[in-house]
């Protein structure tokens, strides 16, 4: 019978089992001697019996090894799972890893174009904001130059000198208004440029008034306004230099309300 057949016998260990070996060779070892012919202990009335007994040898099994094979196998295959597992894990990690770094690139990739895109929306801005400032300061110019080309004209009556001789004063500082330079005109000359004074005492003198604004020759030539004519008859040259004069004297035409 095999020991682990034995009631109440549980597995046992290497040295429960090498004990266990070593008194089932005693005993048996014993039986032998005792029924071994010839034994000087012997006794005689038993030698026959003797004689037909068998010696009974016991066999032990040590499966010690039988179970370090299965340990073994266990802890391999445990090894084996652990490692199976982590490899699982690390490849896992991995392409966890690499899927981030393509997210990552992605958004790198991403946010590079739409800093590229918002760059160059602003260059085209400023270039198009340079394009209408230039053209701008072109039609400013072009107007410029056509005016100065195409200088304004006047009606060739009293409106227009009236108007021409305001526009040449304004350039030399000179104060006056267009009522106050008609109301002496039409006072002085009824708007006559060819009107002369041949009856006062500027006349006595040799030197009477003439013009709009009836102006002797010695006042109209130290008041002669540079870009008029040098003809005391001539409108504006006359208006120029009469309200030049009345500024200098009382401090426009304007306030002269009467011969001056």
């Amino acid at each position: 019978m095999p020991l682990h057949a034995i009631p109440g016998y549980s597995r046992l260990n290497r040295n429960h089992k090498l004990s266990a070996a070593a008194v089932a060779a005693g005993g048996a070892a014993a039986v032998v001697f005792a029924v071994v012919p010839g034994s000087a202990n012997a006794e005689p009335a038993q030698s026959s019996t003797a004689q037909n007994v068998k010696p009974v040898a016991y066999h032990v099994v040590d499966d010690s090894s039988a179970y370090s094979l299965v340990d073994n196998a266990a802890a391999k295959a445990r090894n084996a799972e652990l490692t199976q597992n982590s490899t699982r894990v690390a490849e896992q990690a991995s392409a966890s890893a690499f899927a981030a770094k393509k997210q990552a690139e992605g958004d790198a990739k991403a946010a590079a174009q739409a800093k590229a895109k918002a760059a160059a929306q602003a260059a085209a801005q400023a270039k198009e904001a340079a394009k209408n400032k230039a053209d701008q300061q072109r039609t400013t110019q072009a107007a410029s130059r056509s005016t100065e080309r195409k200088p304004v004209t006047y009606a060739n009556n009293l409106d227009g000198w009236i108007r021409e001789s305001l526009s040449i004063m304004k350039k030399h500082g000179i104060p006056g208004s267009y009522e106050g330079i008609k109301r002496n005109i039409i006072r002085e000359s009824g708007g006559n440029p060819r009107a002369i004074n041949n009856w006062d005492v500027n006349a006595q003198m040799g030197i009477p008034s003439k013009g709009l604004l009836q102006v002797i020759q010695p006042t109209f030539d130290q008041y002669h306004v540079e870009g008029t004519a040098n003809d005391l008859y001539d409108p504006v040259a006359n208006i120029v230099a009469a309200c030049n004069y009345a500024a200098d004297k009382y401090g426009s035409m304007d306030n002269v309300d009467s011969a001056y």
